[in-house]
């Protein structure tokens, strides 16, 4: 491998590690505030808040590094297949603490992990595309080992996010990534390792991303 795209390999791993960082960041610290106010209130009413903020913080997180590792981890070892009704549970968990509501449309099936790597990232840019809340349809279609993802995201000025638009098909070496428009180019790049072709745009007052199999 050359050092350039050693380097580039880190650059993306310390940038997914950040984002990974900045959505757990917030539970966290609430589970740290509520701990203070543990040590410091003697008001009953304040105690069963602050346990209330630290339950309540503590599944959020849970449910947030669960989600990021499927969707940025290994999540098994190379060629690995995972459960679609395992992946369903988690990703209903994680966007139960978001602003949106989900309904998920697929098939009882085992798929290869890679191909539910890009459907959990791809969940990420329709929450992105409703920044004020909405509802998110999801449908699985076609064969498991080559199949079909669809989202559409309705809400309050729905739109394709800045970073999608910028790095959903790459990106030119003018382009700086950050840790927000990383998960996006991610994206791109686990659809274009599962030889998948990937689309975002707008229909109307709603937000489609398409994903389905080359040729």
């Amino acid at each position: 491998m050359e050092q350039a795209n050693e380097i580039e390999a880190l650059d993306l791993a310390a940038l997914l590690c950040s984002r990974v960082c900045h959505d757990v960041i917030s539970p966290v610290g609430a589970i740290t505030n509520g701990l203070e106010v543990l040590e410091d209130e003697d008001d009953a009413e304040m105690q069963r808040y602050a346990m209330e903020l630290i339950q309540k913080s503590a599944t959020q997180a849970s449910s947030k590094l669960q989600f990021a590792r499927l969707a940025f981890g290994a999540a098994g070892s190379a060629g690995a297949s995972l459960d679609l009704n395992d992946a369903k549970d988690v990703a209903m968990g994680f966007v139960s603490h978001e602003k949106a509501e989900m309904t998920w449309d697929g098939p009882s099936a085992v798929m290869p992990k890679d191909l539910v790597k890009l459907l959990l990232n791809m969940i990420l840019i329709a929450l992105a595309a409703i920044p004020r809340g909405g509802n998110i349809s999801l449908n699985v279609s076609g064969d498991p080992e080559r199949p079909t993802f669809s989202l559409v995201s309705q809400g309050i000025n729905a739109r394709v996010p800045t970073e999608t638009e910028r790095f959903l098909n790459g990106r030119t070496a003018d382009d700086v990534l950050d840790a927000r428009a990383i998960q996006p180019y991610f994206t791109g790049l686990v659809a274009r390792e599962c030889r998948m072709d990937i689309a975002a745009e707008m229909d109307g007052d709603d937000f489609r991303l398409l994903a389905k199999p080359r040729g």
